[in-house]
Order: structure tokens, then C-alpha cells, then sequence
């Protein structure tokens, strides 16, 4: 019987042989797409079985998660490197604590304009520092019933509020607001802890250049199905090895879909100049 470490170990080997890509493109050739004006930099931070994701032009800042507690130092740290102190929208796509942890830290270190979150309620730790930062900054978080759409250094951006006020006991990753990005000829789809029933709402959400995976990776019983209706050109996984399920791994292989996951790749970086996304990981691929 084959050991999960050498399990793990094997399909690092397999995706690096399978998927060689270091880009994915649009639906449209880059020949036949101009490129856009703006650069579009993503980072996936790599932290665990969480998400932090920051989404930087020259002009704009967009956070879409913050991981877990004291994983806002990254971000607070990656932006004042680039002389950054401003974040224009921090979503927070639902509040457990491996996505909301961080993000006291980001609200008190620096001046976040607008936040967006699900109109939810649950009780944390985690949550309680979030809600004690936004207030000593005077921060009104937008608490999302209906979706909202924005324009950045001409990029849009579309948030999908989640359609129920329930889920069912314990099912509150199914708030998870979900962000499409349009840049150019290229779409990238943040899908945040979708299960199940969220996945159902937004099966018709429409194709994508790029995909961060729902739900770290794990398996979900209509995965396939949503990979069939938006088509990623690449998968994005924010994980740890053990959350990482070996079947959607197996789907993945299967479907050809080049794949970046933070547990073996470290941080990725994608970079979308409007025509397509180059790729770039601390190790592996």
C-alpha cells in the first residue's frame, strides 16, 4: 500500500510532467487579443490550508481573504514593499478562520477604503478582532444580499452574494462570495469555500482564464460538473497536502487542467497582461 506522503510525493511528480505550462491563455489568442493597459498581479500566499490573495495593478489593490491569524503580516509586509499603504476593497468571502484570521492585522496596518463581506453571523475569535478593527477605524463593511460590480484601473470586478439567508446547520462556507475579474481577454474566477449548493448558484457564472479552486481542493460531489460549465484554462489550489483530495487531484490530471497548488508550489504569482497569464511559483512547476 502506497503511503499518503509518497502519494503526495507522486502526484507533485506527475503534475510537473503532465502540466510543463508556465502560462494560460484566454479563449482568444494573445495574437488576437490586445493586450490591456494595466498589469494585472496576482499572488496566492502560501498559507496552509487557508486563502490570501492580493490583486495589484500600478494603480489599485484589491485583497480577497486574509488567512488565518497573524497571516496579515504577509500582506501588510508584500505591500509596503512596493510602497503600498492603500487597499481600495477588501473582501472577505465568509468568516471562518482561515480566511477572515488575518485580516484585523490588514485593517489596522493600513487604510482599507471598502470592505465587502456575506450578511452572515457567526462568532469567533477571529471574527471579533475583524469587527474590533473595523470599528476603531470606522470602517462600514458593505454586507453583500445581492451582487455588486466595480471598475479598477480598468479592470472589473463582479462579487456573487450568495442567493439563500440558509444553508443548512453548519453549511456556512456555502456564504462564500465568489469574485469574477475581468482584465482584458482574460477572466479569473475566486470561488472562495463554494460547496455544494453555492457551486449549483453559480454553474452558469460563465467560462474563466484562470480558477481558484473552492474549498482548498477538497472533494466536492459536483466539482466535475462546475469544471465543465467555466472551463479554467488553469487551476489555482490554495491547500495543504492533506486537504488536498486525491480524487479532484485525479480530475485534475484528467481534464489536463494545468494546475498550481500553494502545498507544492509554494506562493504563485499570476501575471495577466489582458492576453494571457504567465505563472510563477516559488518551487516546483
Amino acid at each position: 500500500m502506497i503511503s499518503m506522503k509518497k502519494a503526495v510525493a507522486m502526484f507533485a511528480a506527475a503534475i510537473t510532467v503532465i502540466f510543463p505550462m508556465n502560462s494560460c491563455s484566454s479563449k482568444k489568442s494573445s495574437s488576437d487579443t490586445a493586450k490591456a493597459e494595466n498589469e494585472l498581479t496576482v499572488t496566492f500566499f502560501d498559507v496552509g490550508k487557508a486563502d490570501s490573495i492580493l490583486l495589484r495593478t500600478d494603480n489599485s489593490t484589491v485583497i480577497i481573504d486574509c488567512g488565518e491569524k497573524g497571516d496579515g503580516k504577509e500582506i501588510v509586509s508584500t505591500l509596503g514593499e512596493q510602497g503600498v499603504d492603500t487597499v481600495d476593497y477588501l473582501i472577505i468571502t465568509h468568516y471562518d478562520k482561515d480566511h477572515v484570521g488575518g485580516a484585523a492585522k490588514v485593517i489596522k496596518d493600513l487604510d482599507v477604503k471598502n470592505v465587502f463581506a456575506p450578511a452572515y453571523v457567526e462568532e469567533s475569535d477571529e471574527v471579533a478582532k475583524y469587527e474590533k478593527a473595523l470599528a476603531e477605524k470606522g470602517i462600514e463593511p458593505t454586507l453583500l444580499t445581492s451582487d455588486v460590480s466595480f471598475e479598477l484601473d480598468g479592470i472589473s470586478y463582479t462579487i456573487n452574494a450568495p442567493e439563500k439567508d440558509y444553508y443548512g446547520e453548519d453549511d456556512d462556507n456555502d456564504f462564500s462570495l465568489v469574485t469574477k475579474v475581468v482584465h482584458g481577454g482574460n477572466t479569473l474566477l475566486f470561488a472562495g469555500d463554494a460547496m455544494e449548493q453555492r457551486l449549483e448558484e453559480i454553474m452558469d457564472i460563465g467560462t474563466c482564464t484562470l480558477l481558484k479552486l473552492p474549498y482548498h481542493g477538497r472533494e466536492l460531489a459536483n466539482l466535475e460538473e462546475f469544471l465543465n460549465a467555466v472551463q479554467p484554462k488553469c487551476v489555482v489550489v490554495c491547500t495543504s497536502n492533506s486537504e488536498f483530495d486525491s480524487d479532484v487531484q485525479n480530475l485534475l490530471l484528467e481534464k489536463n487542467i494545468p494546475t498550481y497548488s500553494t502545498c507544492f508550489n509554494g506562493k504563485i504569482t499570476a501575471s495577466s497582461d489582458g492576453a494571457q497569464i504567465t505563472m510563477t511559483t516559488e518551487k516546483g512547476i
